[in-house]
């Protein structure tokens, strides 16, 4: 067994694409268009797996965006996408300067939460030893929501 990839369903294309792929750095890796099934899907992977999702489909991120439309609500019981990355402070200002809220700050260096514009949790775990606790971050609670 080996993993494929994770769907969300998106309301809005756009504001999703900008969202994963400019404020997260993630990169299309394929698009199919159903006229027939009335929907789109996106498939998404951060740089580093690029290449071998294109050759095997797979890790990646697919974004569903169904053309007729529809209200998705509950996305917390879906759970999160948890993704590594190289630097939790600098990650969680960029997104908080795009006007993202962090949902759980990154006190500890190690650990945030944000929410996609769809509400799907998401999680950032530092690579490597967490950075030493910095403000703002350090000094920050919880907005309780992720």
């Amino acid at each position: 067994m080996r993993y494929l990839h994770t769907m969300v369903r998106v309301k809005d294309v756009e504001a999703s694409m900008n969202f994963y792929c400019n404020l997260l750095g993630m990169e299309e890796t394929r698009r199919i268009e159903s006229e027939k099934g009335r929907f789109t899907l996106i498939y998404l992977a951060p740089p580093q797996d690029v290449a071998n999702a294109k050759a095997h489909k797979a890790p990646e991120l697919e974004l569903t965006y169904n053309w007729d439309p529809e209200e998705y609500t509950g996305g917390r019981n879906f759970g999160h996408l948890a993704y590594e990355v190289d630097d939790i402070y600098a990650l969680c200002q960029k997104l908080m300067d795009a006007g993202v809220t962090i949902n759980r700050p990154p006190r500890d260096g190690h650990m945030a939460f944000v929410r996609s514009p769809d509400g799907i949790s998401i999680e950032f775990l530092q690579k490597g030893e967490s950075l030493a606790p910095a403000e703002p971050w350090a000094s920050m609670g919880n907005t309780g929501n992720w």
